[in-house]
């Protein structure tokens, strides 16, 4: 029995060993591509910066009849939901997942309906099981940020908002702030709102502007390309964390992996050393009864 068990031990140790050398090989792939979608989101800021600046700016100067401007009642809403194509991240699209969900929940109980725009096979799954509206859903941007995929889905939803198929478009994504740090959001993406100035923008109010081409050429210009930066930072906010909640994930799944090792290794020598003791025993026993 005591062989037995040694047996079934080993088998255990042999089958956690293995699956923490996928899980660390993980890691390693998380990190690497982590560094790179990091990379690629620093890069980008200073320049959605210095574009939401110009557009607030500009939105000062007066009022513009744009129709990504547009104010109108809403009926209907559209919430782009932004999640992982695999699992294995903790609880990263739970947690923007439920943040749509409440959002889409508390617009159907208005008497709004609300449709969903899902990037990621997480959402797709998630929100089509539950009997949601999911009108769209990308699930081959394998994680990866590019000025492309920002434009598939920025002209999609744009053009839904200016059919009148969705009089508000909302952005559900996780905010990178750190490696462990990641923090489920929801913005406004359409109609656009000239980002609230800030200390940058008290400083740039001093800098007498002149508009050359005008306003209205401008806005035409600029509102496209921003609305395009957004989706475009908001992906790489996105794959950013779920690299990071993956490398997270997959280090902590090592760590467990490697504990549960040691405790099956002392388990299997405490019954070799049990197995060892009795035959002893047996043995004593036998040579007395001599």
């Amino acid at each position: 029995m005591a062989g037995a068990g040694i047996k079934t031990i080993n088998k255990r140790i042999r089958s956690v060993r293995s699956t923490q050398q996928i899980t660390k090989a993980m890691k390693m792939v998380s990190a690497a591509k982590l560094r790179r979608a990091q990379d690629r989101l620093v890069s980008a800021r200073p320049y959605s910066h210095k574009l939401a600046e110009l557009l607030q700016r500009l939105a000062e100067s007066g009022d513009s009849g744009h129709p990504y401007l547009e104010r109108r009642a809403v009926h209907r809403r559209l919430v782009v939901v932004v999640t992982s194509d695999k699992g294995l991240c903790g609880a990263y699209n739970m947690n923007v997942m439920r943040v749509a969900q409440r959002a889409a929940d508390a617009s159907i109980a208005e008497g709004r309906p609300c449709a969903i725009y899902a990037v990621g096979r997480k959402a797709r799954d998630y929100f089509r099981k539950r009997g949601y509206d999911v009108v769209a859903a990308h699930d081959d941007f394998a994680a990866s940020a590019s000025d492309d995929k920002a434009r598939r889905v920025a002209d999609a939803v744009v053009r839904m908002f200016t059919e009148g198929e969705a009089d508000e478009v909302l952005l559900a994504y996780a905010a990178f702030i750190s490696t462990l740090t990641q923090r489920p959001a929801l913005d406004t993406l359409l109609p656009v709102a000239p980002p609230a100035g800030g200390d940058d923008a008290a400083k740039a109010a001093a800098v007498d502007y002149i508009w050359e081409p005008g306003r209205d050429a401008l806005f035409a210009a600029l509102l496209p390309q921003y609305l395009r930066n957004r989706v475009y930072i908001t992906l790489c906010e996105a794959f950013a964390s779920e690299h990071g909640a993956r490398m997270t994930s997959m280090s902590a799944a090592t760590e467990n992996a490697g504990e549960l090792i040691e405790a099956l290794t002392l388990k299997r020598n405490r019954e070799r050393q049990a197995a060892i003791t009795q035959e002893i025993s047996e043995i004593v026993g036998g040579a007395n009864a001599l």
